[in-house]
């Protein structure tokens, strides 16, 4: 799969030592900390009468594994577990990264949106570049600025950061200059922990919450210079003013440091939503051109516009967004859309040609079953257009193109922010799919993509309502089945939502379109079963008014996902959550995510491992 040119903010991991002590353990155990982040490849830049550094795709083992024994000494140092957005997982572009000369040394947490242009422009003054990364750029540009004007470290740092166009945390030391180390920060986070005689950098807390509580966090557009000797001074980019450093007391366990503040991944992660969702339509959503922006289709936009049907392959989660996007691409490119589980899909003898376009769908790019489905789409002449989280992963690898949805690393086994994200892009996708194929209006396109832009603010709305959402699993923690309800574009919600709460609560639950009740699930409504009805006032609401009167007059609990400002659900259901008013292709994104939350309260009522439910994998990578 080609990447997209339009560089992402990532979930690398910083982390940096200067002080008394060997750096090379506390730094190794640091990036061990921060492997929750997720990363594909690893590396450490350690000083002492030369530089040392090692690097390599893989693990922390990995990387210690690689590091000789007579190459760990120094006490300054900084390393770095790097999770790809452009750039394939390989030795090369891992950090580390070094300028032409060797003299700098720099990580890098984020993007740099211009670093193309940069890069055009440094090469023209002679230097070159061995790796894709936009970190290679940023640590060159650092040295052009430090030798053309004859700066000390820090100046050059502040002047190549008001030339660059994106998100970052770095930390860079001069090979000169043994005693310091440099950090700045702009949208990505970075922390500083104050020792005796010693500072500490990462990009959260985690790595020296065991050598001291005392901690300053960077705001954006902030940058701190910090010598051994002389102790640390910070400044502000824009102008480079002075800044005085705020102290705080850490009083975090390292746990709850390492989830972000969160009890559990599964919660982090349900939170990370709102950014996730801009992440991946960020650089791609150009609504006052009428843009949409996917290198990946426009590259092969004939295929697309020539295709006569579309195959969307996936598992679990993936499949239920798969369903949102056959809604999706019909409406908006009125094509032929089938959605396939790929494990059914690889063992029949499925009719494909060459004018039909498979879409795989994965959040971590190894699936078994969808890559063996591939195989069989490729075989049988049809072209593959893979959707992953993973950067250089197997379904990357295999597909004709695709794009990735730059969730971050998602570490709880049930999908959160995933799913979501996944039918961000798909939206996208059919977004531009209904301009190649003349089938939207530009008005039905502004009024789309005038929502999403809104969409991860109305996310926050509905996150705002937990404590709500955790009364009402109180209600039903012991329940023994549930029944979830959606018609339309909610129908794939519904099932969502269900495998949501079997997977982490172990209560047995089944989606259904609201419509099929009365085809057999109605038998089982009484007054001990809970049924969750996504009944938001866009597409088929009186029907939907009409399934939960049925529920109703069966003594059945009604807990209903409303349009805020509901009444006649509200007369009618148990319990009502309100979600913001948006457009209906919009509605399975946000209906969702309180439903995240109510399978997440009521597994931890019951005591189960929410991040690690039993006999479930994060990844199904064998059949």
């Amino acid at each position: 799969m080609r990447l997209e040119k339009q560089p992402r903010t990532n979930m690398c991991g910083i982390v940096g030592y200067i002080g008394n002590r060997g750096a090379y353990p506390i730094i190794i155990q640091g990036l061990k900390r921060l492997e929750y982040r997720g990363y594909d490849s690893a590396g450490i830049a350690l000083l002492n009468s030369e530089l040392q550094l090692t690097k390599t795709k893989g693990k922390v083992a990995d990387l210690e594994a690689k590091a000789q024994q007579d190459k760990r000494s120094g006490t300054l140092g900084i390393g770095h577990t790097r999770w790809a957005t452009h750039g394939v997982p390989n030795d090369v572009n891992a950090h580390p990264h070094t300028s032409n000369s060797g003299r700098l040394v720099l990580v890098h947490n984020g993007i740099i949106e211009n670093y193309e242009s940069l890069r055009a422009y440094l090469t023209e003054q002679g230097f070159t570049f061995s790796s894709e990364t936009d970190t290679e750029v940023l640590v060159n540009l650092i040295e052009h600025i430090q030798i053309t004007q004859g700066l000390k470290t820090g100046k050059a740092v502040q002047i190549a950061l008001n030339q660059v166009v994106g998100a970052y945390a770095i930390a860079v030391f001069d090979k000169e200059r043994p005693k310091e180390i440099v950090v700045a920060k702009l949208g990505s986070p970075l922390a500083i922990g104050l020792g005796k005689d010693e500072y500490f950098v990462a990009s959260d807390a985690s790595p020296f919450i065991e050598y001291t509580n005392r901690s300053i966090y960077l705001e954006d557009n902030e940058m701190a210079v910090i010598n051994q000797d002389k102790g640390l001074k910070m400044y502000a980019i824009p102008d480079n003013s002075r800044v005085d450093p705020q102290i705080q007391e850490l009083q975090l366990s390292l746990e709850k440091i390492e989830k972000g503040g969160y009890d559990h991944f599964m919660l982090k992660e349900i939170y990370d939503q709102p950014a996730a969702i801009i992440d991946t339509f960020r650089g791609r959503l150009h609504r006052d051109q009428q843009q949409i922006l996917l290198s990946g289709l426009e590259e092969h936009k004939t295929v697309f516009q020539n295709a006569k049907r579309i195959i969307i392959i996936a598992c679990g989660t993936s499949w239920h967004a798969g369903l949102v996007g056959e809604y999706l691409f019909e409406d908006a490119a009125r094509i032929p859309v089938e959605v396939e589980y790929a494990s059914e899909f690889r063992y029949r003898n499925p009719i494909i040609t060459n004018e039909d376009v498979v879409i795989a769908i994965s959040q971590s790019g190894e699936t078994a079953d969808t890559l063996a489905a591939i195989k069989l789409a490729k075989e049988a002449g049809a072209f593959v257009f893979g959707i992953c989280n993973v950067v250089g992963s197997s379904i990357a690898r295999a597909a004709d193109t695709g794009a990735y949805t730059h969730a971050g690393p998602e570490i709880g086994v049930a999908s959160t922010k995933a799913f979501t994200t996944q039918i961000t892009l798909l939206l996208l996708i059919g977004l531009r799919l209904g301009q190649l194929r003349g089938t939207l209006s530009a008005e039905d396109f502004n009024r789309v993509a005038e929502e999403l832009e809104a969409l991860p603010k109305a996310v926050e709305t509905v996150l705002k309502i937990e404590k709500e959402i955790e009364q009402i699993a109180k209600n039903y923690k012991d329940a023994a089945n549930f029944l979830y309800l959606g018609r339309g574009y909610n129908f794939p919600v519904a099932l969502e939502g269900a495998l949501k709460l079997k997977e982490i609560s172990y209560i047995h639950a089944e989606g259904y379109p609201a419509a099929e009740m009365k085809h057999g699930p109605i038998a089982l409504i009484d007054k001990n079963m809970p049924v969750v009805v996504i009944a938001t006032n866009k597409g088929h609401y009186e029907k939907v008014v009409s399934n939960i009167q049925e529920i109703k007059s069966r003594n059945g609990k009604i807990i209903a996902v409303v349009t805020k400002g509901d009444r006649p659900v509200k007369a009618l259901a148990d319990h009502v959550i309100e979600i913001p008013e948006v457009t209906e292709s919009l509605t399975p994104i946000l209906a969702s995510v309180p439903l995240q939350l109510l399978a997440y309260h009521i597994a931890l009522m019951r005591g189960c491992n929410v991040d690690q439910p039993r006999n479930l994998a994060k990844s199904v990578t064998v059949e």
